[in-house]
């Protein structure tokens, strides 16, 4: 049974969970988990079937700093009080697991790990393709399902979407990943 607790605390210690000991840790994921905020609900371009900001990057931040599950929790939590707080429209949860999914997909590809293109290629690429792409495009299908709209008209706007935000996330993530100021914040909240 020792076995086993020792090999479960490893496991939650290399994804991150015993990350958050001290105050800096706390009060560094609610000064991201603001700036998220922020910057998905005012400082980005919406439309009711698009939306283009920098919110991803207080998570890639997270994920860089904290590992994949604050990382997760991170964007989960910013998506879930930012419909409640700034509503755009009603509250959907699956946007929320999307969210969150991303979170986890950018710590388990960037935290504690060599930065490389590979790595940020890869975290961007299936971040935007599997929650943006692929899972937001059916939240809002199933969401405005009531309507004569299909999946198949959702899909040309939503790639344009990817488009576009496949380079820029990518840019600013390997940027991120390349600083020596994330390593060293993460070191000193140790």
């Amino acid at each position: 049974m020792e076995k086993k607790t020792k090999h479960q605390s490893k496991c939650l210690s290399a994804l991150g969970f015993y990350n958050v000991a001290d105050v800096r840790s706390i009060v560094t994921l609610g000064v991201l988990l603001a700036a998220e905020i922020i910057l998905s609900r005012f400082l980005s371009i919406s439309t009711p079937i698009v939306k283009i900001g920098f919110s991803f990057v207080p998570i890639a931040v997270a994920a860089l700093m904290y590992g994949p599950i604050w990382a997760g929790l991170l964007a989960g939590m910013g998506d879930f009080l930012g419909a409640i707080i700034f509503p755009i429209g009603p509250y959907f949860p699956g946007f929320t697991l999307s969210a969150l999914i991303s979170g986890v997909i950018f710590g388990l590809f960037l935290y504690n790990k060599k930065a490389s293109v590979w790595r940020t290629a890869a975290a961007t690429a299936l971040s935007l393709l599997i929650c943006s792409f692929v899972l937001d495009t059916l939240w809002l299908y199933l969401i405005n399902s009531s309507s004569e709209q299909t999946l198949a008209a959702l899909l040309p706007s939503r790639a344009i979407k990817l488009a576009v935000m496949l380079p820029v996330e990518f840019i600013v993530v390997t940027a991120l990943a390349k600083q020596r100021l994330v390593p060293l914040a993460a070191r000193r909240a140790r």
